[in-house]
């Protein structure tokens, strides 16, 4: 789950990681009324699930309140493109007004759990201010990485190892320590994924601050912190996506053409892996589960073909739980009731597969049955070049 940066900088701020001072606005008199009460200038920063906000028009700099008035009014209700945003956009609907800082130097650290390691990886560098994709690509010297322990955490000498190496000043190696254990701290403590400040910046007035915050957390520890749950913006989520959680279906929106409805994790990855390997690209991850009832297969039909890039769907189905001529009902009571309009190919495995291939054939639609997976992938990115 993704958050916003005011959020992630609440969330610094409760545990001792410095930030600017400012403020989350959702209208142009209350950004004026709050930079009125900073006395500086300030900056005004679209606040959407994306970066690239800045060369996207979604951060400017105001010298008076009544530019950041005007700064806010031209932001907000904006549909702002960002390289991370896709061509449709977001739509902004608040800022955050923030104090301009005087920046003497800009930093970058990060932290993210390694799966190869099973251990979390702390990633700094002195080049701050860009994504640290393109400082590993271009200057791979330039990254710093700790790799820490989980049966004794982070130690403090790990996090000076790391203040020396970026060179911070001398008054600053101690709140800089202090900075990294405590990003540490809160890492573990709220279940994060990833947690990042770019830039961490060094002030001309000698601060140490996070500029910009970003936070990532592991869906499936939910649970265990509600506080956080409740910070979710579902505006800046994939509707359909939000839907499918609702419907308890597994479902991420991709950019191919080729509708997918799976049941199982693994088979659906399988799919998608095939129909890549067959020459298209899979549309979604759709997992509606071992059960696959009628119901659950209604909604998933609804999801696939709610996404107009859809141009085919493939049903692959594994009847071990539940049986495939059950499954086969579901499919074409589904389909009767919707009106489908893309190629339909099925694919069912498993118990009564035979049985279920005689209820789709026998149905009076226009489905294709495949034999199997392979046949099944051929099949429908025919029927997407078609």
């Amino acid at each position: 789950m993704k958050i916003h940066e005011y959020q992630s900088k609440d969330i610094f701020k409760a545990y001792g990681i410095p930030v600017p001072d400012g403020k989350m606005v959702d209208n142009a008199d209350s950004a004026y009324q709050f930079a009125k009460e900073i006395t500086k200038k300030v900056v005004v920063k679209a606040q959407i699930h994306a970066g690239g906000r800045g060369k996207g028009g979604g951060i400017k700099l105001a010298e008076i309140p009544e530019e950041a008035k005007n700064c806010a009014e031209e932001i907000i209700g904006m549909n702002l493109i960002t390289h991370q945003t896709g061509p449709d956009g977001k739509l902004v609907r608040k800022v955050l007004i923030e104090e301009a800082l005087n920046v003497k130097k800009e930093l970058y650290l990060g932290m993210v759990v390694d799966r190869d390691q099973s251990r979390i990886a702390v990633i700094a560098s002195e080049e701050g201010g860009v994504e640290i994709e393109v400082v590993a690509a271009k200057s791979p010297e330039k990254i710093i990485k700790e790799s820490i322990d989980p049966k004794v955490g982070m130690q403090s000498f790990q996090a000076r190892k790391m203040v020396f190496q970026l060179h911070l000043p001398d008054a600053l190696i101690r709140e800089g320590t202090k900075l990294i254990m405590n990003l540490y701290r809160l890492f573990v403590e709220s279940d994060a994924s990833l947690a990042e400040i770019n830039p961490l910046v060094i002030t001309e007035d000698g601060r140490l601050l996070a500029a910009d915050a970003k936070i990532n957390f592991d869906d499936n520890a939910l649970f265990r912190n509600p506080d956080i749950e409740k910070l979710r913006d579902i505006h800046e989520e994939e509707p359909a996506e939000v839907e499918a959680a609702e419907q308890k279906l597994s479902y991420v929106k991709l950019n191919g053409h080729v509708g997918c409805m799976v049941n199982g994790a693994g088979l659906a990855m399988a799919t998608m892996d095939i129909i890549k390997l067959h020459g298209s690209m899979p549309a979604n991850f759709l997992d509606v589960g071992g059960a696959a009832s009628a119901e659950r297969v209604e909604y998933a039909f609804r999801i696939l073909l709610s996404d107009p890039d859809v141009k085919a769907v493939l049903i692959n189905i594994f009847g071990g739980i539940v049986r495939c001529d059950r499954v086969a009902n579901g499919v074409v009571e589904a389909a009767k009731r919707l009106e489908i309009n893309v190629p339909m190919v099925v694919r069912l495995a498993g118990t009564n597969s035979d049985l279920a291939g005689d209820i789709l054939n026998q149905s009076g639609l226009k489905f294709t049955v495949a034999n199997n997976l392979d046949d099944a992938a051929k099949k429908v990115v025919a029927a997407v070049s078609q």
